[in-house]
């Protein structure tokens, strides 16, 4: 049984995209936590329980990560936590540590903005959606009609119903 786990820090690089034997994609990448404390003292602001934790994202999830995400940027990720064993191939000594494996993970809109694009497997891109959504809309529906109850020369305080 693994426990779940929400992290808040920063990408210590850029996530590294691989590819497994059988052709499944694994982004590897380390989030480093802290948090900040101030010195009554000398007022001044350090880090403190500095943690680096190893991450690993898997299949779509691993590519999107790999295409959207860059060293430095403040992330909040969800995930589980488990303990990855291997040999040792020169000492041949097991060898053990924690590990994330992460679910789902995005930038922290509180340090960066982001513009937010459906990946390509659904099928639907952007515009794909609202012209499905347009086409199965009634004629009148002012949200799908692009005005968003817009009158001539603004926006209408009035509902659109």
């Amino acid at each position: 049984m693994s426990s779940t786990i929400t992290l808040t820090g920063r990408l210590t690089a850029a996530p590294e995209l691989r590819f497994s034997g059988s052709g499944v994609a694994v982004a590897a990448f380390t989030i480093v936590t802290s948090r900040r404390v101030k010195d009554p003292a000398t007022n001044e602001w350090s880090d403190a329980d500095t943690t680096y934790w190893d991450c690993k994202a898997f299949k779509q999830l691993a590519e999107n990560i790999c295409e959207s995400l860059d060293k430095g940027l403040e992330v909040i990720a969800v995930g589980r936590v488990v303990q990855e064993s291997w040999e040792d191939k020169q000492s041949g000594q097991k060898r053990s540590k924690m590990s994330v494996r992460v679910d789902g993970i995005g930038p922290s809109l509180r340090t960066a903005t982001a513009r937010v694009e459906k990946s390509g497997g659904s099928g639907h891109g952007r515009q794909d959606f609202q012209q499905a959504r347009q086409q199965q809309a009634p004629a009148d529906d002012p949200w799908t009609s692009g005005g968003g109850g817009q009158s001539s020369g603004g926006w209408s305080d009035e509902a659109p119903f």
